[in-house]
């Protein structure tokens, strides 16, 4: 193909693509050199799984692939987790696999137990001391492993599964510069979740992203700022959070939205579908579509 055909990709990844894991600060660190934003995708369920790391591999970027603690009635850790890491490891495009919301330090060692290398522990509504505390606990341990950690400051409404929604943020919740130093200073984390104007679930309302604030976070702190409740915003949303200091930004709920809508639209076409496979195929059709336009927005794919 003539070089001047080729996709233009604003942040690939920088080395030839490996089979291999990486850590969350190897994919931190390359976002940072390319001023992006990493995708970091919950996959409770193989189509979103399958999904995500096709799009990885489509265009050659690093991609957290997570499993939260709120998505254990959908797949247990132990079943989809050995499923993550082994998909990552034939994988062509470098992955992190990550906990995601751990909520206690028995669940983040769950996941390593069955080969995540990352993992991030949600202290966020205990008290202050409460957090650092378990925080650095957990920083301990993925220090034996060599692997990063993300901790948490200040509240989002809403949950990580999309289940609940106030659609609002409260701008009381959210954290504060001189607390984020603090913390990390306290705790050793890798990364920084923080709360700034996003919510977890479904957008009832505008959101009003505090992009000044992103800004004082990643000074104050020292550390990458990572998004939660990153799904439904607009593109401009995205960068503009990224140029302030977001590196990593957690997607979910509406790459699963998608796969509903595509499951019901196929059961009103074709009402005499009578496999559930074929809703799954619909449905991982619909994620990567879903995940595609995403990953163009954050990694700068022109």
């Amino acid at each position: 193909m003539p070089s001047r055909q080729r996709r233009r990709l604003g942040c690939r990844n920088d080395e030839r693509a490996a089979r291999m894991l990486i850590g969350l600060r190897q994919a931190l660190d390359h976002a940072e050199r390319a001023n992006c934003g990493i995708a970091a995708i919950n996959t409770p369920t193989l189509e979103l799984l399958l999904g995500a790391v096709k799009v990885a591999e489509r265009y050659a970027v690093p991609m957290v692939l997570q499993h939260a603690q709120v998505h254990e009635p959908v797949n247990a850790i132990e079943d989809i987790g050995p499923v993550m890491v082994e998909v990552a490891r034939r994988s062509s495009a470098p992955l992190v696999v990550h906990v995601d919301h751990g909520e206690t330090i028995e669940y983040v060692e769950r996941g390593f137990a069955v080969g995540f290398n990352s993992a991030m522990f949600d202290g966020s509504r205990l008290p202050y001391d409460d957090n650092v505390a378990q925080t650095r606990a957990v920083v301990e341990l993925a220090d034996g492993y060599g692997f990063g950690v993300e901790g948490e400051l200040g509240i989002m409404p809403g949950r990580e599964d999309g289940v609940e929604s106030t659609g609002t943020a409260d701008e009381a919740l959210y954290t504060r510069p001189d607390d984020a130093a603090a913390f990390v200073a306290a705790t050793g984390v890798t990364a920084l979740a923080c709360s700034f104007g996003t919510v977890h679930g479904l957008y009832k309302a505008e959101p009003k992203i505090n992009y000044e604030l992103i800004g004082e976070l990643r000074r104050a702190g020292g550390v990458p700022v990572v998004m939660h409740g990153g799904s439904g915003l607009s593109c401009d949303e995205y960068r503009a959070s990224i140029d302030q200091g977001v590196r990593k930004i957690n997607y979910y709920t509406y790459a699963d939205k998608a796969a509903l809508e595509a499951a019901r639209t196929l059961l009103t076409e074709k009402p005499d579908t009578y496999v559930f496979s074929d809703l799954t195929v619909a449905a991982q059709a619909a994620i990567t579509a879903d995940l595609d336009a995403l990953v163009r927005c954050l990694y700068r794919v022109f």
